[in-house]
């Protein structure tokens, strides 16, 4: 193959698949996961069912590819399923079949089952026909996003892993390590926002960034970052934190409403208040913390914050956030995802004017 051309192809692959952990070592904020794995296959003591659970994008299917290498599986009895589009008894009836025939030049056949929830009934009967009774030769890694739509019946013959969503803080680190191997220069808070728009996602996160770097060259601003993906500008955040500061619903509800307008997730909206929101409670508490938060905020944004946590008997207090997340949790049970911000704003101003 030519070299040109293998460079193109290395060029133009997805961030999230060039970057994707190979081993262990690798993985990053499953911590819970990877040291029991890793000393379980290191002693040979290897089960005939996982079932990993969690979120879209928190490396379910990368652990199952590294526990299958670990267990020294070659491409060729490596096979991998996608439930949501194989969900019936015919393609779990086929899968049995090749599951009686021995492994081509490993150890081990392993089967990949991903989406493992999608399966239908009849399949899913099936399905623990075999984990009861399986080869030796076989070993089944199932991976699920809705772990309560799993039967009990099979989750009972898996060894059951919960991952978890990695933090900020860890999105964010892997967004600058990612940045500087591409040879791009991002700013501490535009790497902080692409962190906060990935939603505990690995493979989010790293599109986003695929996404800005794209459009935005090899020097990203944080304004970069809010054009390209179409984030909050910081007036509108800081403007509804000003309208809670004045107790002024008129502006709250102008703010918001051009939000709505301008098409925003509000969820994602409502996320970057809340942001604030904490530095500002944790600042008037703990001063100390603020060179931790200089490395998430534009200076201007410091300047805001901090000018906010000088106001003792301010009404961003910690009973307004709490009306905030409760708020941020009814963002997505609503038609209307625009009304709990609303609901919200008018709760807390309207509570500081009745007083």
């Amino acid at each position: 193959m030519p070299a040109e051309y293998t460079h193109f192809m290395q060029e133009n692959i997805a961030l999230y698949r060039k970057y994707r952990p190979e081993t262990f070592e690798d993985v990053i904020g499953q911590d819970h996961i990877v040291n029991v794995l890793k000393a379980a296959l290191k002693e040979g003591k290897v089960s005939h069912a996982y079932l990993l659970t969690g979120s879209r994008g928190t490396g379910k299917t990368t652990i199952a590819r590294i526990i299958a290498r670990e267990l020294g599986t070659s491409p060729n009895d490596i096979y991998e399923m996608d439930a949501a589009s194989n969900r019936g008894i015919d393609d779990i009836r086929e899968l049995r079949e090749g599951v009686r025939t021995l492994p081509f030049d490993s150890k081990y056949k392993v089967y990949i089952i991903d989406e493992v929830h999608m399966l239908t009934k009849e399949a899913f009967n099936a399905l623990l026909k075999t984990l009861e009774e399986p080869p030796a030769h076989v070993i089944f890694i199932l991976a699920t996003t809705e772990l309560e739509k799993v039967p009990e019946t099979i989750v009972s013959r898996c060894q059951n892993f919960q991952f978890k969503k990695p933090t900020e803080a860890i999105l964010k680190t892997i967004v600058e390590h990612v940045a500087k191997k591409e040879k791009v220069k991002i700013a501490g808070d535009a790497a902080e926002l692409i962190a906060l728009l990935g939603d505990g996602s690995f493979r989010d996160t790293l599109g986003m960034l695929q996404k800005v770097v794209s459009f935005g060259g090899k020097d990203i601003t944080r304004d970069e970052v809010e054009k390209i993906t179409g984030a909050p500008k910081a007036s509108l955040v800081n403007g509804f934190i000003e309208a809670i500061k004045e107790k002024n619903i008129k502006k709250g509800l102008q703010v918001v409403t051009e939000a709505k307008e301008s098409n925003l997730d509000m969820r994602v909206y409502l996320k970057l208040i809340l942001h604030k929101f904490r530095a500002v409670l944790l600042l008037r508490y703990a001063p100390d913390m603020k060179k931790h938060f200089e490395n998430e905020f534009s200076h201007s944004d410091m300047e805001f914050i901090l000018s906010l946590t000088k106001e003792k008997d301010s009404s961003i207090n910690s009973k307004t956030l709490t009306r905030l997340l409760q708020a941020y949790q009814e963002v997505l049970h609503t038609f209307i995802p625009v009304l709990p911000i609303e609901i919200a704003l008018i709760d807390l101003i309207g509570e500081v004017d009745n007083k």
